[in-house]
């Protein structure tokens, strides 16, 4: 029945458009209703830290309202984070937590997010938010070298998630449904501070759905001084558990823990937060 309901509003809404692009007056109707869109904003509050997001749709209506109880052990993570530690956030999405870290932590931010559909809100985000001197766009996807491929993508969606770079498998290891891809560049994170200049992170946050043991492959050099790292993991997907805990290991940074929200309490996908010990 829902499908049903589902695939006649998606009938009408694609004659109604249809319709309004043939008139003048359609063509001005339906751009003031995409303006509008683009241009509407939630505001939320977590620990005293007031933020603005850009909600065009329901998927970024929904990052909005579950800010504080969709990933809690990752804002507790950035709590955590001394102020003014250099962030890069791989898989930046449209920047929630880039504006969280720079807002309530003051920290240097490199948003790494590749995703066309994503990239103007993560500017949005970070402009309404006052964070234009503190977060830096990177739009590219990292992976283990230099490389051209595809980014092949499982929706168009602004705000949309589940993309890979290079690979046809997702956050779990399986095939992605893929309906979207273009060819792009690819980088690793030796190559990025190499070649883009980008200062040594002080901590990561990676959350790329599926690719994070590539990743960790290509920044020996960059790992080996970094002071902690939350990463996502599922673990139903062998080989990204296996290898990032290899990679992670080798560089000398010990687990810690894994968490997820109790919502996801039937998933097997967890943010693993690892830290590098001190010498006392």
């Amino acid at each position: 029945m829902k499908k049903n309901i589902s695939s006649s509003l998606k009938w009408i809404i694609k004659v109604t458009v249809s319709f309004l692009g043939k008139i003048s007056v359609g063509r001005y109707i339906y751009r003031q209703m995409i303006n509008n869109a683009m241009c509407q904003t939630q505001k939320i509050e977590h620990q005293g830290v007031n933020l603005s997001f850009s909600i065009p749709n329901a998927i970024n209506k929904y990052r909005a309202d579950t800010f504080s109880t969709k990933e809690p052990e990752t804002l507790e993570w950035y709590d955590s984070l001394p102020k003014g530690s250099v962030i890069w956030d791989i898989g930046a999405n449209v920047g929630l937590y880039s504006c969280y870290a720079a807002k309530a932590r003051e920290c240097k931010v490199f948003a790494f997010e590749p995703s066309v559909f994503n990239l103007e809100f993560l500017a949005r985000n970070i402009f309404i938010n006052g964070a234009t001197e503190q977060i830096t766009i990177v739009p590219l996807p990292l992976t283990d070298k230099l490389s051209i491929s595809k980014l092949n993508m499982s929706t168009m969606d602004w705000g949309g998630a589940l993309s890979t770079f290079g690979q046809t498998y997702g956050q779990d290891g399986k095939e992605l449904n893929n309906i979207f891809e273009f060819q792009t560049l690819g980088i690793s994170m030796t190559d990025a501070m190499e070649y883009l200049k980008i200062p040594q992170p002080d901590y990561i946050k990676m959350d790329v759905d599926g690719i994070e043991h590539l990743i960790l492959k290509g920044g020996a050099d960059v790992l080996k001084f970094v002071k902690g790292i939350l990463i996502e993991i599922n673990e139903e997907f062998e080989k990204q558990t296996v290898d990032s805990a290899q990679y992670l290991n080798k560089a000398g940074l010990v687990f810690k823990e894994k968490r997820h929200a109790e919502e996801f309490n039937k998933t097997v996908c967890f943010n693993q937060i690892w830290f590098r010990p001190t010498n006392k």
